[in-house]
């Protein structure tokens, strides 16, 4: 195995036997790195200490990650202007924070025979967010609701 770490003399390849006694003598811990690399890639090192610092990493990477918030807005398949400009600024302020959106129609009863109009209001209501979003998935209907997703475009 190929021993590396800042508590050897020489880095290189050693047994497994000499690995340990070079562990031993330190009072520390061999611990496997790479166990697919050729050969094996391990450090001499205080494997309570090695856990902490992997920890610590990890929460770091996950506090950089970015998290990604949808945002719905609802229709009714007979949305009027108004109500319709006033949910379209609303999705344009969501997509300028980088929010992703989820625009649906939801069909009440015997609403669901009007699908066109529902289906015309989220392609227009695409077309309108169109310089501020790109289309993930167009309209698709799930039992009572026909949606659509909406993703920020990439700021330049």
């Amino acid at each position: 195995m190929r021993l590396v770490g800042d508590n050897i003399a020489e880095p290189g390849v050693y047994s497994l036997a000499q690995a340990l006694h070079i562990a031993d003598e330190q009072g520390l811990d061999l611990v496997e790195i790479s166990p697919n690399a050729e050969p094996p890639v391990c450090k001499i090192v205080d494997y309570q200490k090695f856990l902490y610092q992997q920890k610590k990493r990890e929460k770091e990477l996950k506090a950089n990650a970015t998290k990604i918030v949808v945002k719905e807005i609802r229709f009714g398949p007979q949305t009027d202007d108004h109500d319709y400009n006033f949910k379209l600024k609303h999705a344009q302020g969501f997509l300028q924070d980088g929010n992703k959106v989820k625009a649906y129609v939801f069909f009440k009863g015997r609403s669901i025979l009007f699908k066109q109009q529902g289906e015309v209001l989220l392609l227009r209501f695409a077309n309108d967010l169109e310089e501020y979003a790109k289309v993930d998935s167009m309209p698709i209907l799930e039992g009572k609701r026909m949606i659509i997703m909406l993703s920020p475009k990439k700021k330049k």
